[in-house]
């Protein structure tokens, strides 16, 4: 090798002269070319990320417009490789290198030297690859050997809004500390001994770091610090540091062998992951048992690495809690061994969870991690994350509009509220029909539909709930699409602001649902939700205004159809209370029909599903809600894949109200309130997350 290299050196410095003596460059500007084109090819690719595509007023293809930088996605793997001070190639051949890291939700933006770069040559669906230096003779070595790798962080995080006896906006008021999210990424960042950089540019060291549910707090050196430093401020870990690498796992057959891979442990809350569906040999359902080995196969993840390590607690389904005692790795899977004797896999595998935690767990039946870190207390004004749909105002829709009151639809009751205010649903989405509480467009509200809407509306008062009255329209009016001649978008700002003059100051109403899953809209929505939404705010300026999305309101589908959503600065105003609605239903169509009543569910089909949707939130600092999600009664997988939807939408403080309940309904397989009165599978799954009384402003907003 190191002879190939020689001759390519001095090859290159034979064209490089014959070249110089061309276009007349000096001897020194030759040596300077040749020391450069060196150093590249002493470098090999390390890795390799997909540019985002991202294009806006920001950026276009993932490549920011106003300087040199570009957008991959945030793993694991791209977090290691990319660091400030590394050299990258871009795709057009450039090497640069990296000034700073920006980190915003699954998203990082590595920002570059030099000028702006060539987004047609550079951008999605280009690659950029980040160098690591090969060895040449007479080379000194690198700054860290063995198993370590220098690190410079440029990671920030969002203090939480904690005020009360103990802390003013998430700063501990009797000694110098703070309260932030435990996410995975901030237990990497922030630890004892590392140093953080405080608002106003103070460097304080870390002396401990507390871990309890979904919040960690960060103690520092020195004295006590000034609420002024606290939310909505953000913490930034200041000290670049070297952190040991692990070696890559040895790869392993799919069956454990002897010599197990340890970890070390990590420090965190409880997190839930799903089985592994194997059947087979000593598996069922994702679950080992031999004569001498129990445990479980999940994915190889890195968040499941990190969580998953000797000495740690597992919780099945059913609340029993092992203790983990030796883990392999094979391929993209890894196999937990844990203590005790046989686990009945067919009871609590595959399609169900695990939780794992490095402190262990409370109690030992299921829960969902709804408590602020320990010494701190929920926030001062916690949301309702959980809420339902209280339908009925909106049926009646297969007989000529308006219908009849009480033959083809009914509001729901005094008695319907006060049933699911005893079960802590205190977050209410109540659909109605723009055709009955405008019967004529641009003409007056009907006033005794209007009535019927503001009884309702007084019984949420009366149980302390929020409504969100939700116009349920599918983006049609007697049939006809907004944005028409007939209906025209001025009509339906009409109709809004109407009906906002007469329940602006109700107190039990919380948002306006614009318009239920608009659909096959030929791209006019946007315009539609700006102009109702700027028709409400000449009303109300305090409640929310809730924008749905296009293609029936698919979570998955969102940054596909909805881009154009907020291509109006108005729309990405933080001042302007909006939130965007989202709608997620299980089945393979996404519609909530489930007619297969034989679909299994993978259990975080629902996160899969949701994720599109809450990163498209981050990207543009937006808040977000999901207006509907239902499981039905016969499908336990698919009650599964809700409870972890809601603890995912839970971390990222996004509300959502659960499809369906009310009056009316028979015995609908997703109804909370069937003719028949038997229990109902999903119910104790909603009251369990809407406990979660750790958020204090809707999310995610990062």
């Amino acid at each position: 090798m190191l002879v190939k290299k020689t001759v390519c050196t001095r090859n290159m410095l034979l064209s490089a002269a014959l070249l110089a003596a061309a276009i007349g460059l000096s001897p020194i500007q030759v040596a300077q070319a040749v020391t450069a084109k060196a150093t590249a090819a002493a470098q090999q690719t390390i890795a390799t990320a997909k540019v985002n595509d991202f294009t806006s007023s920001q950026w276009h293809k993932g490549s920011w417009r106003q300087s040199a930088g570009l957008s991959i996605p945030a793993t694991a793997a791209n977090k290691a490789a990319f660091r400030k001070g590394a050299q990258v190639r871009t795709a057009d051949g450039q090497i640069r290198t990296i000034k700073v890291i920006y980190f915003s939700g699954a998203h990082m933006s590595v920002m570059l030297s030099g000028a702006t770069l060539n987004a047609s040559k550079n951008g999605h669906p280009k690659t950029i690859s980040a160098l690591g230096t090969t060895p040449v003779a007479g080379a000194a070595p690198p700054a860290t050997s063995g198993n370590q790798a220098a690190s410079s962080s440029a990671h920030s995080t969002a203090i939480n809004n904690y005020t009360n006896n103990d802390w003013l906006n998430g700063v501990w008021r009797k000694s110098a500390g703070f309260s932030i999210p435990s996410s995975s990424a901030n237990r990497s960042a922030f630890k004892v001994g590392s140093s953080v950089k405080l608002a106003d540019g103070q460097a304080r060291k870390i002396n401990a770091v507390y871990v309890s549910g979904k919040n960690m707090s960060v103690m520092l050196s020195g004295a006590a610090l000034s609420g002024k430093l606290g939310y909505p401020n953000k913490l930034f870990s200041a000290t670049s540091s070297s952190a040991p690498v692990a070696p890559a796992a040895p790869s392993k057959p799919a069956t454990p062998a002897p010599g197990p891979v340890t970890s070390q442990p990590a420090t965190g809350s409880s997190m839930t992951t799903a089985l592994n569906a194997f059947n087979g040999g000593d598996f069922v359902n994702g679950v080992y048992n031999t004569s001498k080995f129990v445990g479980i196969s999940v994915k190889a993840t890195a968040e499941n690495k990190a969580a998953f390590h000797k000495g740690a607690k597992i919780r099945f389904f059913g609340g029993e809690v092992r203790t983990i005692k030796l883990i392999y790795h094979s391929g993209g899977n890894m196999t937990v061994m844990v203590d005790g004797g046989a686990i009945n896999g067919k009871a609590v595998g595959y399609p169900r969870t695990v939780s794992v935690s490095s402190t262990g767990f409370s109690n030992t039946s299921p829960s969902v991690d709804s408590t602020p870190a320990a010494g701190n207390a929920a926030p001062a004004n916690p949301i309702n994350l959980v809420g339902i749909n209280l339908a009925g105002a909106e049926f009646g829709t297969d007989v000529r509009l308006p219908g009849v009151y009480l033959k083809q639809y009914i509001y729901p009751g005094e008695a319907d509220f006060k049933r699911y205010a005893e079960r802590n649903l205190k977050l209410v989405r109540l659909p109605f029909r723009w055709e009955r509480i405008q019967p004529r467009v641009n003409g007056e509200l009907n006033s005794a539909e209007l009535r019927r809407m503001l009884t309702t509306l007084d019984h949420a008062k009366k149980y302390n709930m929020q409504v969100i009255l939700d116009m349920h329209n599918y983006y049609r009016y007697y049939g006809k699409m907004i944005g028409t001649n007939e209906v025209p978008v001025s009509a339906f700002a009409d109709a809004w602001r109407r009906i906002a003059q007469q329940v602006a100051n109700h107190p039990a109403v919380y948002g306006y649902g614009l318009m239920n899953e608009p659909h096959t809209t030929n791209g006019k929505w946007p315009a539609a939700a700006l102009a109702a939404a700027k028709s409400i705010r000449s009303v109300d300026a305090k409640n929310w205004v809730v924008v749905a999305g296009d293609r029936w309101s698919s979570a998955f589908h969102w940054p596909s159809y909805n881009t154009q959503l907020v291509k109006d600065a108005w729309m990405r105003d933080p001042s302007n209370n909006l939130m965007f609605e989202a709608h997620l239903y299980f089945d393979k169509d996404y519609s909530g029909y489930y007619t297969n009543r034989y679909e299994q569910y993978d259990p975080m089909i629902g996160v899969v599903r949701a994720k599109p949707f809450v990163e498209w939130l981050s990207r543009y600092r937006l808040r977000g809600f999901i207006g509907e999600h239902g499981a039905p009664d016969f499908s336990p997988s698919a009650v599964v894949a809700m409870d972890n939807l809601l603890k995912y939408l839970g971390q990222h403080c996004i509300p959502s109200t659960y499809w369906a309940a009310g009056p009316w309904w028979g015995d609908y397989a997703l109804s909370l309130d069937v003719k028949s009165g038997k229990p109902r599978p999903q119910l104790p799954i909603l009251q369990k997350h809407a406990a979660n009384k750790s958020c204090g402003a809707v999310g995610p907003l990062r």
